[in-house]
């Protein structure tokens, strides 16, 4: 009797361990995701019983609440200046969109799994996770806003506690998250980061699709290997697993037979700014039409097999980190912009459904639909080289004058060293005027962003002040710089707004009282009345404004204040 109350009391014990251990999405019916308060409870939990979890606060987000990491060390040491001596890190973001939060659900799972045993302990990589990044965006729960996902019952919204889409804010750093991830991110000082999101668009057979970080951005040894090398072994690893993935179907309302580009992540999204530190990334990317638990299956899988490559490969991958920032140097180029080359394609083998088109009942017009009696297989086109559109020689400094301060404190987050002048003076250096730039007539993630910027180049000698800073382009920052500072990058500085004050003229003049002024200027420049009278014979529009002609006379003159269309960000290219 006695033994088998002792049996009994073991069983119930071990049970009750099990079950102290189950996530709540593991306690639900396969159709529920934890909520940000039973995420946090959850890793709480795991910190106090196992030594190999630490979970820390690490800065506020703009729902008022505080970011967690929790990081997985099975030496239990959780200091990063001995860390990224040793191992590699693997950074894992989850929640950017909350109502996406299949990695959520997979990241407790795996981190359980790790410290129980279940599976076997990495020797040479540590993993750090952020439960919910978009805390507002978590607690702000609904089941109607994903209209076109399959489950959960429940999630939360895509915006966050100021609705913002925070993949979109990782430069521009408009909210108190973005600010407190560029803190965790270089603190944590990945080698890899993911990013787990779930898919809109098509209709086809996987439930897995993803986007790796454009190899051509990541320079050429570290893109061709993440390109060639790990990604192709992490797929087969899957597919061994009855897994099959296919890179994010870049299509939206339309079928993906005609084929797709590989998607290019610039800066703004998390995969972009991770590129800008030489750290490959990827965001795999369920599909929003399959099961919620087949989808939290193939993330947590997508999870473990990058991890356990990694693992076995963390020296190689550190090392082409150090060899490829050799490519982004003073005097080298740098392309800013890119665009699909159509002239290189590659054949990819797609699992598709037969889709076609049909008159809708509400419309009357044409409908998309997917056939899923109908599974295909098929090559299709997929595009995943770029060739340069706009590409700049990287100087070797840059200089920042010091009242463009909201510039220098994004540039100080993100770990960029820079000097300041101990006493006035001059350089020679490049300089840019903004010639001409588009607006977006919306507005788009609380800015209304320029795009198609012109500029023109000059050499000049400017005086800069005592606590002007100087920004060396030889450090390992030096894309992040670059992008940043370049006018025309995509997402720089510029183009997100930050300098739109130089957009803008302070000063003019009256007409009746400039005619005078204009008339003698004519006089004593003869070259300026030669090119006058040049613009008024070539340009007939030119010719029948006054108002355009006193203008351009204004413009030319010393009267025209020079700050204006002037890019207060100066290079100063190593030669000089």
């Amino acid at each position: 009797m006695r033994t088998l109350l002792l049996l009994l009391i073991v069983t119930a014990n071990l049970f009750a361990q099990k079950n102290m251990y189950l996530t709540p999405y593991e306690k639900g019916n396969g159709n529920q995701t934890a909520t940000y308060n039973e995420v946090i409870t959850y890793f709480k939990q795991l910190d106090n019983y196992f030594e190999s979890i630490s979970m820390q606060e690490m800065g506020l987000t703009d729902s008022g609440e505080p970011l967690h990491i929790v990081i997985y060390n099975p030496d239990k040491i959780f200091d990063f200046d001995k860390i990224n001596k040793e191992k590699a890190v693997l950074l894992i973001n989850n929640g950017i969109h909350p109502g996406e939060p299949d990695g959520i659900d997979a990241t407790m799972m795996l981190y359980r799994d790790l410290a129980t045993g279940k599976i076997a302990a990495p020797k040479n990589t540590v993993i750090v996770n952020i439960p919910v990044y978009n805390i507002g965006g978590a607690l702000n729960r609904n089941s109607h806003t994903r209209a076109n996902q399959n489950g959960p019952e429940s999630y939360g919204f895509r915006g966050n506690a100021r609705n913002y889409d925070l993949n979109r804010d990782f430069v521009k750093c408009d909210t108190r998250n973005a600010r407190s991830f560029a803190e965790i991110f270089h603190k944590v000082q990945p080698d890899i980061f993911i990013d787990n999101h779930v898919s809109n668009g098509a209709d086809y057979q996987y439930t897995l699709t993803y986007i790796e970080t454009h190899h051509q951005k990541l320079g050429e040894k570290l893109g061709s290997f993440f390109k060639n090398e790990m990604m192709p072994e992490v797929l087969a690893a899957l597919k061994n697993k009855g897994i099959e993935a296919t890179p994010y179907v870049n299509v939206h309302d339309d079928k993906p037979d005609g084929g797709f580009d590989k998607f290019m992540d610039y800066p703004r999204y998390s995969t972009g700014y991770a590129s800008l530190f030489n750290v490959p990334g990827s965001m795999p990317e369920t599909h929003m039409l399959k099961e919620y638990s087949a989808r939290v299956k193939v993330t947590y899988e997508y999870m473990l097999e990058s991890l356990l490559y990694i693992d076995q490969n963390s020296k190689k991958i550190k090392t082409l980190r150090n060899e490829n920032l050799n490519q982004f140097k003073p005097s080298l180029n740098y392309t800013l912009q890119w665009q699909p080359d159509r002239e290189k394609v590659t054949q990819f083998p797609f699992l598709g459904y037969e889709g076609g088109y049909k008159k809708s009942e509400v419309t009357g017009a044409d409908r998309l639909y997917y056939d899923r009696s109908k599974p295909f297989k098929k090559d299709i086109p997929y595009y995943t080289e770029y060739k340069p559109v706009v590409k700049v020689e990287i100087p070797g400094e840059y200089i920042i004058p010091q009242q463009w301060w909201e510039v220098i404190d994004l540039l100080k987050l993100n770990g960029i060293k820079m000097q300041q002048l101990t006493k006035d003076t001059e350089y020679k250096v490049e300089s840019y005027r903004i010639k001409s730039y588009e607006t977006s007539s919306y507005p788009y993630e609380g800015h209304y962003p320029h795009s198609n910027v012109q500029v023109e180049k000059s050499y000049e000698t400017v005086m800069f002040r005592k606590g002007d800073y100087i920004i060396s382009t030889s450090q390992p920052g030096v894309k992040y710089i670059v992008e940043m500072l370049e006018p025309q990058g995509v997402d720089s500085f510029f183009n997100w707004n930050f300098f739109d004050a130089i957009l803008q003229q302070k000063e003019y003049f009256s007409a009746y009282v400039f005619e005078d002024t204009a008339a003698q200027l004519l006089k004593d420049n003869a070259a300026l009345k030669a090119e006058f009278e040049k613009k008024k014979a070539e340009d007939n529009k030119f010719a029948a404004s006054p108002e355009a002609q006193l203008d351009w006379i204004y413009r030319k003159s010393e009267y025209y204040e020079k700050s204006h269309m002037q890019y207060p960000v100066y290079r100063k290219m190593k030669m000089l």
